[in-house]
């Protein structure tokens, strides 16, 4: 059973994307979205298993590699922690299937389009069930290439492209410091096994390495090569530029790789990786500080973007550096509740936008929008509940995940831990601001666009929002149903069991009423404000930003992170290569390789035919020549 977990989505990937065309399009997305739906349904068993029967297992699918002391197998290794992953990567995946079928009816490439998605979750399995960090690699390498693929569908689109080919290569950058990380591991080790090596770990607790000629602790290093990998998997600051151009997709693959995939790479891999994490305190500070910042850069970017995806997808950048800065702080648990809350929510906001998008016939600027909450009730519902368990609204699942983020931070006690809460809780401010200007924007007000008459808009067909409403209820519920067993004290010792590793328990204490009750109060009273700044009052935000021109172009310009890029990495890069290619490649490697040689043989070709001439005394002359030539070599010899 746990097999066709992973199987089924690879086998419907081969057959929509090998035989789409002979068995056509209807079927293509029947068969994928099934069999997603399907693994869906065993993970949730699987799970069921976990929670009450305390079932674990690593299951060997096949031997992979076995050479000297590296032994590697194809695995599925069955614990809390990957048990969490399935049931959230199959779910949202299963309902993004669905929802593409509505979505997608107008292109002309659907079985493509729902083989991709079908490959992706497969990668997306194997990478959360491994037992080794040689399968985690593949499933991370995996979902990098589908995510290219997904990206870039519409390829005759060349921002699209542009687009696909950014995504990856940034992830490449982060890919090579883990792939640094695993060498290294395996150089100290000898393995690359799970068990293996946190089992090994405390044992080089002391042993320092040279890197780049500094030296350094060995599990610090190891840590800090790992992470890299996991900022650029999951956007965190200085590897997120590929995150918000990922938009060029169609809608689904934004839910899909925004929402419970592709992203959350990056926090499993630090909260699999616990036992190593927790005996480098420098490493865990990074997290904290790089998560906060993240959490802090993508909500004030978000304030001003209006591009309605593009908001959201700053949205989960930030909400992604909430799930690091908690496993920086050792809540690991915490961050694993916050990933798992946030799938439904955010994918709940994703689809919904695109259900927005598919009523405006393709427009995304959220300026060319307003006035259709009646037109499309059940979307404006539907995108009410995701952003209230976005912005944190008591009792949706949103409140539950993010504030004991933000209170296990201030209960850490350092002065990191202090600064991650305040930073938790201004971010949290922030994303209530933005989210509600999301939604006055779009669906109040004045309706603003030119090209589509009110009367053109229309809700979204069944087919799509039945995705919708079933995110809805996770959104609600998922938060209050699971925070015993993600957090309470019962639950954290029946169901995390080994997945997760704590070096000291996390605090039982309880932080002061004021604290408990200040980031709701925030979230409540920024919906009024935000009201009166995007309905009541439009002109107010457009002085603040008159007078706050250079700041306001700062946040519109998103931190001029792409054009410091330009500047010191793309621009040079061009130079480098344009000189390599016309110096090296072309007067060096061909003037003196193909094209030289061929010159010269040439030049020769040419004067050898001059003694082609067909005079008798000339062929005789050379005979001379060649005979005096070997006559004398023989008398010297």
């Amino acid at each position: 059973m746990e097999i066709s977990i992973i199987a089924l989505p690879l086998i419907a990937s081969i057959i929509s994307g090998f035989f789409g065309k002979l068995i056509g399009d209807r079927n293509s997305e029947i068969i994928t979205s099934l069999m997603v739906s399907i693994s869906a349904v065993l993970s949730a068993f699987v799970l069921y298993q976990v929670i009450f029967n305390q079932y674990q297992d690593n299951i060997i699918i096949a031997t992979w590699i076995s050479s000297g002391t590296l032994d590697v197998n194809w695995s599925m290794k069955i614990d809390s922690l990957s048990a969490i992953m399935l049931v959230v990567v199959t779910s949202v995946s299963s309902l993004v299937h669905i929802y593409s079928i509505g979505y997608m009816s107008h292109d002309p490439h659907k079985p493509r389009f729902m083989a991709y998605l079908s490959l992706f979750t497969f990668a997306m399995l194997m990478l959360v069930t491994s037992d080794n960090f040689i399968q985690l690699f593949f499933g991370w390498e995996g979902v990098g290439l589908c995510s290219y693929f997904l990206i870039g569908f519409w390829f005759k689109k060349e921002t699209a492209n542009a687009a696909a080919i950014k995504a990856f290569v940034v992830n490449r950058v982060g890919d090579f410091g883990f792939a640094l990380g695993i060498f290294l591991i395996f150089y100290l080790f000898g393995t690359v096994n799970y068990s293996e090596v946190f089992e090994l770990i405390p044992s080089i607790i002391d042993k320092n390495l040279v890197f780049l000629g500094i030296q350094v602790n060995a599990i610090d290093l190891i840590c800090l090569l790992l992470f890299v990998g996991a900022m650029g998997k999951s956007a965190q600051i200085m590897l997120h530029t590929w995150l918000p151009d990922a938009m060029e997709g169609p809608t689904p693959v934004s839910a899909l790789i925004h929402a419970a995939t592709m992203v959350t790479a990056g926090v499993f891999l630090v909260v699999r990786c616990s036992p190593i994490y927790e005996y480098s305190e420098l490493a865990l500070n990074v997290i904290t500080i790089v998560g906060m910042s993240t959490a802090f850069f993508a909500a004030t970017v978000a304030l001003v973007q209006t591009d309605i995806k593009k908001i959201i997808a700053y949205s989960t950048c930030s909400q992604l550096g909430y799930m690091f800065f908690a496993t920086g702080v050792g809540a690991y648990n915490i961050a694993m509740f916050h990933l798992f809350t946030h799938a439904f929510f955010k994918a709940l906001l994703f689809l919904g936008s695109g259900s927005v998008i598919h009523a405006f016939k393709d427009e995304q600027n959220i300026n060319n929008m307003g006035a259709v909450w009646k037109k499309l009730p059940y979307t404006y519902v539907l995108m009410i509940i995701g952003t209230l368990a976005l912005t944190g609204f008591p009792f949706l699942s949103g409140f539950y995940s993010k504030d004991a983020i933000i209170e296990f931070a201030y209960l850490k006690g350092n002065t990191t831990g202090y600064y991650a809460a305040g930073i938790g809780i201004l971010t949290a401010f922030l994303t209530s601001i933005y989210s509600w200007r999301l939604i006055f924007k779009t669906f109040h007000g004045e309706y603003n666009n030119k090209n589509i008459k009110i009367e053109e808009t229309h809700e979204s067909p069944l087919v799509m929002l039945i995705p919708l409403i079933l995110l809805s209820i996770g959104a609600i519920f998922a938060g209050y149903t699971f925070k015993d067993l993600f957090i309470g004290h019962g639950g954290l010792n029946n169901f995390w069991r080994d997945s997760i590793f704590f070096l000291e328990p996390l605090s039982t204490d309880h932080p002061p009423f004021w604290f408990l009750v200040l980031t709701p109060i925030l979230v409540i009273v920024s919906i009024p404000i935000a009201f009166y700044l995007f309905v009541k009052n439009k002109n107010l935000p457009k002085q603040i930003a008159n007078v706050n021109k250079p700041l306001y172009l700062f946040l519109l310009n998103k931190w001029y992170f792409d054009e410091l890029y330009d500047v010191l990495i793309v621009h040079p890069s061009k130079k480098l290569g344009l000189f390599l290619w016309k110096f090296f490649d072309v007067k060096f490697i061909d003037g003196f390789g193909p094209d030289g040689i061929s010159a010269f043989i040439k030049k020769c070709s040419l004067k050898a035919n001059k003694f082609q001439s067909g005079y008798i005394y000339q062929y005789a002359f050379v005979m001379l020549l060649g005979f005096s030539a070997l006559l004398t070599f023989l008398i010297v010899k």
